[in-house]
């Protein structure tokens, strides 16, 4: 099984993507992940996923072309870090909703 993909943000064309099937999600945190990803790839480049894994786990996926040098990696690890440390409420929400309405887990 493939991972769901949340959101994303790529620093290569500007863009910003939520999936369709999320679009129930209250505006809020809709509009805080947003934020989040651009601000992400902003400041560091690359391209940033949220994914689900099979088990509902939320993961932050990075890629970043081969050809960009100004591509920070080091920066990425302790961005992502720092993420994952001040949204963490956010993120353990988004991962019960996931569980809830689409493993169909009780909690």
């Amino acid at each position: 099984m493939e991972n769901i993909i949340l959101c994303g943000s790529s620093s290569y064309d500007k863009k910003y993507y939520l999936d369709d099937k999320f679009d129930g999600l209250p505006q809020q945190i809709k509009d805080e992940l947003k934020i989040m990803c651009v601000l992400y790839t902003e400041d560091v480049g690359g391209i940033l996923t949220l994914e689900f894994e099979e088990d509902g786990t939320l993961t932050f996926q990075v890629t970043s072309d081969e050809s960009d040098f100004l591509f920070d990696e080091i920066g990425s690890v302790l961005k992502v870090k720092q993420l994952q440390h001040t949204k963490r409420e956010l993120l353990e929400s988004l991962e019960m909703y996931y569980k809830v309405f689409y493993l169909h887990e009780e909690i």
